[in-house]
């Protein structure tokens, strides 16, 4: 993967934004469980309450709490409260008297300032809160009646431990839920003249736990409320509102940055997979007849498509979740931390397991990926040789031949699929199984510490929302662990095509053909040996032809004819000796430049989908109508080019399946000649006419391009008599040269070949 990694460098700039964006939404989805813990504690068990420190309080009540607070306390509490008149308004133009409709005619409010002063005062109304029930809770286990308190005490003070209260109503018309405020109150003169060491041993009691602490202040400040006859179903209201609102803005946020990061990573996956296919594609235009000795044509088209296609996938999920997953799994331990320390044991637990079932998926789906992506090329491998031998396969009658064969790739292929299906298959209800357990785990546990009123009912949900998360993450990764090791091979397959060696390369400074030797070719003690091969196919060929004149190559099967032809071209480098085309040896020329010198005719005639007219332009894209037409006539294609409707506009099918053999050798030819090159090399690409055919071919062939050097690789012997000097191999070494009749008296090997076509007056 490494070794690709180069072309994300042009989307820098996007995968920088994608991972803010995924920043931005980890940061939502890890927020949400949060203000919905909120929602339950404060909104819904709090009454929408969220400071222990009131907004307003009566003046007995601030006397009742700063009784119950340290001298340092109560002088940074009264700096922060001010006594104002009911009829006053506050910041935002409301009467105090509208707000607070049972008050008296003077209340305490509290100054709007920092944070930190709103912090100072919750802990101070918390801890003096929270002193103030242990008090209690001490004098009423030291006398029963509670000093005139009677059960009201008592159950104030078991009820506020837990942040909530049962008391009922008080004559003073607070609404259930609240603490008998008047009975408080009676006790103030009593509570002002008890022993500074009394108080000391309630603060210390109250001083070990600030969360109870805050929860037994929100529990009086909902009573001093109730005394100054707030709506607290309307503070309710609206602070679930208010958090509700927030919590739909966040997940809209959310929303919006999970669509973006969506659009973006799609955008870099196509921007990666399109640029490597076209490096590919382009590194093997540039490949020469040794490279493609390496690598299979369907090698070659599985690596640019299946292969690539891995490598899209993996960046579209990737991007998302190998740079969300880790931000959701840190931030989820870290919120699920700050809820409760004590249940982290739940999520180390999950996990560890987590990890180990990653890790065995892993290790036994590896070796599987690598399969199958041997499994395609083979498979496309057999689907290529059956669709293009087709005929063959028909003629022989081997179809069933060819469905077993197929059959065979086919069913290894979809057993490896169907492993690696399976154990993805077994991966999600494994999951689900360990976070259904995490669930009931956290559910058994957290209702413990909530009966014991060391968590929230609202953490505790928020806790096993927070677990969920840390375990989706891992689920990610887990995914991302399956497709990496998968794309990984495929990467490695691009790699090896993009990282080829290229044999044939073009010279750093390269010389110009000298244009006083247009169309000579020099052939000198050339030899040739294929990659691997044992000994050389052409061995010591030295030969020169001439512009104006025909040279033909003739021999055996596999004696090196079209060896040399590829040699010419450039398609092999010779091993030993020399090419010179227009007294330049051909490794000193560009490529485009020798090429263009030439006008190859293969053996075998390909078409390119197309027209027949932009087939016969391939070589030269602003051939004129008049130059197209006279390649045709020359080539005899005329003939059956002029009885299409459409004539050269007429559709060739891919390959020139539409069209027959000796037709498409004879458009190949006319390609060829449309060029107008300075060689033409013809590569057995008469084996396809007639007799008639090919005599017409070779006279007009002669008139019109009698100035150009033709190399004719030939099997018959007909085609080549008339050529002013004929090369004869055997086994890749020159056997005879010279012309027909020369080499029928000095040549055994020809005159073999000779008689074996011809009669005995023709050899005569």
């Amino acid at each position: 993967m490494i070794r690709l990694a180069k072309y994300l460098k042009p989307f820098l700039s996007g995968l920088v934004l994608t991972v803010a964006l995924l920043f931005g939404q980890a940061v939502c989805d890890l927020n949400l469980p949060n203000y919905m813990s909120e929602i339950v504690n404060i909104g819904i068990q709090q009454n929408g309450i969220e400071h222990a420190a009131p907004e307003a309080i009566s003046p007995a009540g601030m006397k009742l709490m700063t009784t119950a607070m340290t001298d340092r306390e109560k002088q940074r509490v009264e700096s922060l409260y001010v006594l104002t008149a009911a009829a006053e308004k506050n910041a935002a133009g409301k009467a105090y008297s509208l707000l607070y409709p049972r008050a008296g005619e003077r209340l305490y409010v509290q100054k709007k300032g920092e944070a930190a002063a709103r912090d100072e005062l919750d802990a101070a109304f918390g801890h003096a809160s929270l002193t103030l029930i242990r008090l209690m809770r001490n004098l009423a286990a030291a006398e029963d009646d509670g000093l005139g308190l009677g059960t009201s005490t008592s159950t104030s003070a078991g009820t506020a431990d837990t942040g909530t209260s049962t008391h009922p109503s008080t004559d003073t018309g607070a609404a259930a839920g609240t603490i008998d405020l008047v009975s408080v109150y009676g006790m103030q003169s009593m509570l002002e003249q008890l022993p500074a060491a009394v108080w000391a041993a309630a603060r210390e009691q109250a001083a070990g736990d600030q969360s109870l602490a805050k929860q037994s202040g929100v529990v009086l400040a909902k009573s001093f409320y109730a005394e100054l006859g707030a709506d607290i179903g309307a503070m309710q209201t609206a602070y679930i509102i208010k958090i509700g609102l927030l919590m739909l803005l966040i997940a809209l946020a959310g929303g919006a940055a999970t669509v973006l990061v969506g659009l973006l990573s799609s955008r870099i996956a196509a921007g990666v997979a399109r640029n490597l296919r076209h490096s590919v594609f382009e590194k093997v235009e540039r490949f020469s007849g040794n490279e493609f000795d390496m690598f299979s044509t369907a090698s070659l088209i599985t690596r640019c498509t299946n292969d690539i296609t891995q490598i899209q996938t993996l960046l579209i999920m990737g991007i998302r979740m190998i740079c969300y997953a880790p931000i959701l799994a840190i931030g989820g331990v870290v919120m699920a931390l700050r809820k409760s320390v004590s249940m982290s044991w739940t999520i180390a637990l999950a996990v560890i397991i987590l990890s180990g079932l990653v890790l065995v998926v892993v290790l036994v789906a590896i070796p599987k990926f690598k399969a199958i992506q041997k499994l395609v090329d083979k498979l496309n491998l057999v689907s290529r040789e059956n669709l293009s031998g087709l005929r063959v396969i028909r003629a022989f009658a081997a179809q069933n031949h060819e469905k077993k064969r197929f059959n065979l790739v086919n069913e290894e292929l979809t057993a490896a699929n169907l492993f690696v299906n399976r154990l993805m298959v077994l991966m999600m209800p494994a999951m689900m199984f360990i976070m259904n357990g995490v669930t009931l785990l956290i559910i058994w546990t957290g209702s413990r510490q909530v009966s014991n009123a060391a968590m929230q009912v609202g953490d505790m949900m928020a806790f096993m929302q927070y677990a969920m998360q840390i375990i989706m993450s891992f689920l990610m990764i887990s995914m991302m662990f399956i497709m990496v090791p998968r794309a990984a091979v495929s990467a490695v397959r691009i790699a090896e095509v993009l990282e080829t060696d290229i044999s044939i390369e073009d010279p750093r400074h390269p010389k110009e053909f000298d244009p006083a030797r247009r169309g000579l070719i020099e052939f000198k003690q050339v030899s040739f040996r294929h990659r691997g091969a044992e000994r050389d196919a052409l061995a010591d060929i030295t030969f020169t032809a001439r512009k104006g004149e025909i040279t033909a190559i003739i021999g055996s099967t596999g004696s090196g004819k079209s060896t040399i032809v590829n040699l010419a071209l450039r398609f092999y480098d010779v091993s030993r000796g020399q090419i010179l085309i227009d007294g330049l040896d051909v490794r000193e020329a560009r490529q485009e430049d020798l090429r263009a010198r030439i006008g190859y005719v293969p053996q075998k005639g390909v078409l390119l989908s197309g027209t027949i007219a932009f087939n016969l332009k391939y070589g030269k894209k602003d051939l004129p109508e008049r130059d197209m037409q006279t390649a045709a006539t020359v080539a005899q294609a005329m003939e059956f080019i002029g009885e299409k409707p459409e004539r050269f506009d007429a559709e060739i099918a891919q390959g020139g399946a539409n069209v027959s053999g000796g037709q498409r050798q004879r458009l190949s030819i006319a390609r060829a000649l449309a060029k107008k090159p300075e060689i033409l090399i013809f590569d057995d690409s008469f084996s396809a006419l007639d007799f008639k055919t090919e005599a017409a071919l070779r006279k007009a062939l002669k008139e019109n391009a009698g100035d150009m050097t033709q190399i004719i690789v030939a099997q018959r012997v007909s085609t080549i008599m008339n050529a002013e000097q004929i090369i004869v191999l055997d086994e890749g070494r020159m056997v005879g040269r010279g012309t027909h009749k020369e080499l029928l008296r000095t040549c055994p090997e020809y005159f073999e070949i000779a008689s074996s076509q011809l009669s005995k007056e023709e050899l005569a």
